[in-house]
């Protein structure tokens, strides 16, 4: 067995980690990932020699590639993502679980010999910015350099997290194995005792670029409650004054609800000229922490961002256009006849000829979309315009506010501030989207997706709402929670509020509670905004009218949701914690 890279270490758990998996799998050769330029070449050449990656139009998109997957394999799977663990009680009954010696046993099996006539690459990275306390070191061996160059572009790779490891076993193991990409042996296993990840039978980033939901999230949300932190699904955020104060804000919105949108939000010209910043430290993920100060301080764990294509366009998000104009990996879009990417809502004319994300040939006249609707660029962090110089700081950031949102036509009022810690807990654990007409169940109807983590908290759902509720209370000072819906519509079914860039005007009101200079009314589920404390100078067709619309709580709707929360809740009632129910009492009691 012969072996590539610079930067085979010295730490003998990483060494014997790789060895024991090398003696399952047997590959014809290891390649240690190093992070370095010249490495980055070789492997996009090999790439483009294997056929796996086309080389973009490099005047139009330098630095740029083109993959598609196979059609079977274009998204999580949730169905087979296990959490393994000695008691099933432990995941809860939001998860599925396997214990870890039947997991391991299905696996071993897979993975004997996966790697033979292969090579078999070992990625060490960094989450989070090196010499951060919250930082942690994770090891990937995969047989696929897909899987590889996109690490290399949302994680820090190479011999930066041997450096942050030092002599420590206190790294995240992670392994994988494309086998034949075949859904009936496909397998996203995590081990939270072990810390160790298992996925085999994918090529998919959200499957396989392990440092990402994997370790971020599920892995993470474990090692946070055992260790006194947080790892969850939010963007990050700074608000800039033209005074030159900040503030930093932290959100959860479950898919299709504008969470990237909002993290790289450009302020209305009226703002701007006033003075007014808005830069990103995060679009998918927080990790946090109690500070010295006793407030709740986060980074941004990744490197780059994973976006969803379709819809992205320079006028519903500007920053991720130019964060995907360089260097960046593009997943199941279309390809033009000059060798550039396009897809659906993408800014400009449809273009007349395409092949599309299968490889075939397309006009405006096909039926099926020239490119997948979870489409992906993989793009570097370093290339939004609009990024904090503070996404480094191995402190984090201290946050002020925690936002919730979803997708709600009625009920949920446009913005609404927490009474207490407590109930901004239960406002994010009954957090909720109504579904699409495609979706399972039908359109109107409710999925609840508690902190946007349903899919991502790695243990008992109960069990991370008394998590929630512990750092509450060891946080002297902890960030106001506050809950915002964008996506209220009228009684002709339009959307009332502008969203986009607008947002700004309800989030200026967030800050400004969160400095003391904004005001609020009571209401039975929050408080809420006085009419002049949202700014709508210069909207189009909206008055004063449309936004009391917007803030409208309606009484007998609201006692329909908290009838429509018992479904979850009653999932949950082993280990739902009592100051939940106590809250939704409390809901009721206000509501009569």
């Amino acid at each position: 067995m012969s072996t590539f890279g610079t930067t085979k270490p010295t730490n003998q758990a990483v060494l014997d980690f790789v060895k024991e998996t090398a003696e399952l799998t047997t590959p014809d050769q290891i390649f240690w990932v190093d992070g370095s330029e010249a490495e980055k070449d070789y492997l996009y050449d090999l790439a483009v020699k294997e056929g796996l990656l086309i080389k973009l139009n490099q005047e139009k998109r330098p630095g740029c590639y083109y993959g598609r997957s196979n059609p079977n394999d274009v998204a999580r799977v949730e169905q087979l993502t296990f959490i393994c663990t000695p008691r099933k009680e432990e995941v809860g009954p939001l998860n599925n679980w396997k214990s870890p010696e039947d997991m391991h046993a299905i696996l071993n099996g897979l993975l004997k010999g996966a790697h033979k006539g292969r090579t078999m690459y070992v990625i060490p990275y960094l989450m989070g910015p090196a010499g951060s306390p919250l930082t942690k070191v994770g090891v990937e061996v995969t047989d696929s350099i897909m899987v590889v160059l996109n690490m290399r572009i949302m994680a820090r790779v190479g011999a930066v997290a041997y450096g942050h490891l030092g002599d420590s076993n206190d790294f995240n193991r992670g392994t994988h194995s494309m086998l034949d990409i075949n859904p009936e042996r496909r397998y996203i296993a995590h081990f939270p005792h072990e810390n160790a990840i298992i996925s085999v039978g994918s090529n998919y980033g959200g499957n396989v670029l392990l440092g990402k939901k994997c370790l971020a999230l599920r892995i993470g949300s474990f090692l946070g409650r055992n260790e006194g932190w947080m790892a969850e699904h939010m963007l990050l955020l700074c608000i800039e004054s033209p005074e030159g104060k900040k503030n930093y804000v932290a959100a959860a919105f479950p898919s299709a609800c504008g969470k990237t949108n909002f993290a790289m939000m450009i302020p209305p010209e009226k703002y701007q000229k006033a003075g007014w910043k808005i830069t990103t430290l995060g679009d998918d993920i927080a990790w946090m922490r109690p500070g010295p100060d006793g407030r709740l301080w986060a980074i941004n764990p990744e490197n780059g961002y994973f976006g969803v294509a379709p819809g992205t366009n320079f006028k519903s998000n500007p920053n991720a256009m130019h964060s995907a104009s360089r260097d960046t990996i593009f997943t199941n879009v279309a390809l033009t006849e000059d060798l550039d990417v396009w897809w659906e809502g993408m800014d400009g004319e449809v273009p007349k000829k395409l092949t599309d994300w299968k490889g075939n040939p397309w006009t405006p006249e096909s039926k099926e979309k020239a490119a997948h609707p979870n489409s992906r660029f993989t793009a570097p962090m370093r290339n939004n315009p609009a990024l904090s110089d503070e996404v480094e700081a191995v402190s984090g950031v201290p946050i002020d506010a925690i936002i919730f949102g979803g997708r709600r036509a009625t009920t949920m009022p446009l913005v609404m501030e927490a009474f207490s810690w407590s109930h901004g807990v239960y406002i994010g654990a009954s957090m909720g989207s109504e579904m699409t007409a495609a979706a399972v169940g039908g359109m109107g109807q409710v999925r609840r997706d508690p902190m946007a983590m349903l899919p991502f908290a790695g243990y008992d759902m109960g069990e991370y709402f008394g998590h929630w509720l512990d750092m509450g209370k060891v946080l002297k000072n902890p960030p106001m929670i506050f809950n915002v819906n964008w996506f209220r519509k009228d009684s002709e079914g339009h959307f009332m509020w502008p969203g986009f860039g607008d947002n700004m005007r309800v989030l200026l009101w967030i800050i400004g509670r969160c400095n003391g200079t904004a005001k609020a009314v009571q209401s039975a589920v929050g408080r809420l905004p006085l009419a002049e404390d949202i700014d709508i100078e210069g909207l189009k067709d909206f008055g004063p009218e449309k936004l009391a619309e917007c803030l409208k709580v309606c009484k007998d709707e609201w006692k329909n949701e908290v009838a429509l929360q018992t479904e979850l809740f009653l999932k949950l009632y082993k280990t739902l914690p009592k100051e939940l129910v106590f809250e939704r009492e409390l809901l009721s009691a206000r509501l009569s």
